[in-house]
């Protein structure tokens, strides 16, 4: 029986999301079983930049919709992010180490098959509909993501 990873990715930060990403592909390579589930900020990683909408959502939602990021890699670092200054310097330090983006690791988990589940509730408050999250996405309740939990050998908050 091989182990298993969960991550409960709470953070929509540039660089706490390639943390949680890191680690999901990493214990990946190693045979390890890996969940990660996306709640609050942490859905903003999974959002498919070419599927937003503003059809049928409420005038808040709609105000999230637009003043969040739509793309991972505009995603703001969580400290020193110097109106996305910080960010791009990160990138740029990233690329001229020949290291993957953002974006890589999220590819690479996808690709990996990875499971990434959605907070239904999250979700549902944040106005982000099923169809503008990556296809992989599947939205689930909490007590099926505490049953995950429960069955994993690592549990990690991000």
């Amino acid at each position: 029986m091989s182990k298993r990873l969960n991550l409960l990715v709470f953070s929509g930060d540039y660089d706490k999301a390639l943390a949680a990403l890191i680690l999901a592909n990493g214990a990946k390579e190693m045979n390890m079983d890996v969940t990660m589930f996306f709640a609050f900020w942490g859905l903003l990683i999974l959002r498919d930049p070419a599927k937003y909408t503003t059809e049928d959502k409420s005038f808040f939602e709609k105000v999230f919709g637009v003043f969040t990021p739509k793309r991972t890699e505009a995603l703001s670092l969580s400290k020193m992010n110097m109106g996305g200054v910080g960010q791009k310097m990160l990138r740029k330090m990233m690329k001229e180490k020949k290291k993957p983006m953002l974006t890589d690791f999220l590819n690479g988990a996808r690709k990996k098959d990875i499971k990434f589940y959605g907070c239904k509730l999250s979700q549902e408050v944040m106005g982000f509909k099923k169809d503008e999250l990556i296809p992989e996405v599947e939205i689930i309740e909490v007590d099926e993501y505490l049953k995950d939990a429960l069955q994993s050998d690592i549990q990690l908050f991000i």
